[in-house]
């Protein structure tokens, strides 16, 4: 393991909330010298980022690096231990790139510039703190850290229904942050040892149903930020009345600390239970894919539209987590990444349509592509990546998603087919209902609600090109050339499908009851049964 006496993770971690602390005091009247403070501590943290990993990571190497670890609170057993591994790597950068492109986005903010701004840079600290905590009440604080600038952003700069919007995220995302803490003190407190550290965690040895409890419970914490049907009600409503900067966060940043929470707590520490519940993450999965396109389809808004939209995207995680293989568990990382990297963009773009007709109801829209042709531009290529479009990162991850289920051996050929028929429907229907959208908004005539002033059609400025050239310019590297993305947890992704597989034999030695020869049955418990429910969830296979 790589490590640096300099405490490299500490800083890019505590940096922006630190700095954001000194806001309050900047000699600043009408919010100009914020703006750069707040860009200029965005940039130096990524940077910061790039360095620290470029330079002190090792591609090759699955286990933890730059772990740092303090005392914090010793009588709680609280520490400050932070590390990173291929899983949070790519996520951390991801996190960075997005955030400052937000605060960028946030440009033009007039309304109480040093909260917006500082609330941003306290969110850039917590989002990095949840992908790099390796302390259970360390990753607990850091997810309800997050909550709170997103609240008020929502609430203060959002649209006509930001209170109900902003109550009920913070509803949804808060009651389902009690069963990470009480997943956390009940697997701490389990044993002869009284421990929150994540590897001692995932050492311990639990009782069969004492895993299957504690899943369930992250299963529905997590299932809400990620979301997961029917936990995902809160999102379309945030989208649609957040603006701009923050549908960015949510979009490109929030939804990825479920799928990363999944794939580290869920997998990692509980892989006896994910064999039994890994089936339902298939089948919730697919009902994400089609239950988000059927939806979209529905949408008159444009932003709800698109928050639909990640919905059925995210759907693909879920199969990707639930795989067995390691081409399924590399494409829900990659698809994580890629989606973070397109909807950021799709959700800016929105913006930059709002602030020049002052409304996303696209039938008031139309004709929009002879005054905007950059911004026209720049929407049809994110919609493109979005439908996943060869050539694009979208492609990849769902492709490789497709491939890793297809080739498991951990579910049947009829449960693999009908999963797999099913979410093809889904892939069908994402460029049909993403099409539609820009013929709404940028073909046809002008429409008359957009004729007479004070509407501005003015096209893109600079600033406006910039934030999505830069996520448009990684979204088709990785289409063209994916190792760029897939080496940094490759040897990650290896390590955890083995150790979620190494789990199988020990899950049949647990229930003879349902052994035949070398194939394990699936027990009486809920994948099972959504499987018996469909008609085609036969056996799990275990490796020979």
């Amino acid at each position: 393991m790589m490590s640096s006496q300099f405490p490299w993770l500490t800083t890019i971690v505590l940096l922006p909330l630190l700095a954001a602390l000194a806001i309050p005091v900047l000699p600043d009247q009408q919010g100009r010298t914020v703006r750069w403070y707040a860009l200029g501590v965005g940039l130096v943290d990524f940077v910061l980022t790039l360095f620290t990993f470029g330079r002190h990571y090792d591609l090759r190497n699955h286990a933890f690096q730059l772990t740092e670890s303090y005392p914090w609170v010793p009588q709680l057993g609280l520490n400050w231990s932070v590390a990173v591994d291929g899983l949070s790597m790519p996520l951390i950068v991801l996190t960075g790139l997005v955030t400052t492109l937000a605060i960028v986005a946030g440009w033009k903010v007039e309304r109480k510039p040093r909260l917006f701004y500082a609330l941003m840079l306290v969110m850039y600290s917590a989002q990095i703190g949840v992908f790099a905590a390796q302390d259970m009440l360390l990753f607990f604080l850091m997810w309800e850290l997050e909550l709170v600038p997103v609240y008020l952003l929502i609430s203060i700069w959002g649209g006509a229904k930001r209170l109900y919007a902003a109550t009920k995220f913070i509803l949804y995302t808060a009651l389902g942050s009690i069963f990470i803490l009480v997943a956390a003190l009940a697997m701490a407190f389990y044993g002869d040892t009284v421990t929150f550290d994540l590897s001692a965690l995932a050492h311990k040895h639990y009782s069969l149903t004492f895993e299957l409890l504690v899943y369930a419970a992250l299963l529905i914490a997590f299932g809400v930020k990620l979301p997961i049907f029917p936990l995902h009600t809160w999102l379309p409503d945030a989208h649609s009345e957040a603006s701009a900067p923050v549908s960015m966060l949510l979009a490109g940043v929030l939804l990825k600390m479920g799928g990363y929470a999944l794939i580290r707590m869920n997998i990692e520490m509980l892989p006896h239970a994910h064999a039994y519940f890994a089936p339902v993450l298939v089948v919730l999965g697919v009902v994400n894919i089609l239950y988000g396109a059927f939806t979209a389809f529905a949408q008159t808004h444009l932003k709800r539209r698109l928050a639909y939209s990640s919905i059925s995207h995210m759907g693909f995680v879920l199969v990707g987590i639930a795989s067995f293989t390691e081409l399924g568990l590399n494409g829900a990382v990659l698809q994580m990444v890629s989606h973070g990297l397109i909807a950021a963009a799709l959700f800016f773009l929105s913006g930059v349509t709002y602030e020049r007709t002052n409304t996303l109801v696209m039938e008031k829209l139309g004709g929009m592509a002879k005054r905007m042709p950059k911004v026209f531009a720049l929407f049809t290529a994110g919609s493109m990546a979005s439908l996943a479009l060869p050539g694009m990162s979208g492609f990849v991850g769902e492709l490789t998603i497709f491939l890793g289920l297809a080739t498991s051996d951990a579910y049947s050929s009829s449960f693999k087919t009908v999963v797999v028929l099913l979410a093809a429907v889904g892939v069908i229907l994402t460029p049909i209902y993403l099409l539609s959208m820009l013929r709404k908004v940028f073909y046809g005539s002008e429409n008359p609600y957009l004729v007479p002033e004070p509407w501005n059609l003015a096209d893109a400025s600079p600033r406006e090109v910039l934030v999505p050239l830069c996520l448009l310019i990684p979204i088709i590297g990785i289409g063209l050339y994916p190792k760029v993305a897939t080496q940094t947890y490759d040897a990650k992704t290896v390590a955890v499908i083995a150790h979620v597989r190494d789990a199988l034999p020990t899950v049949a030695e647990a229930s003879p009851a349902y052994l035949d020869t070398q194939t394990f049955v699936a027990p009486k418990l809920p994948g099972a049964k959504v499987g018996e429910l469909l008609g085609v969830m036969e056996t799990v296979s275990l490796p020979h």
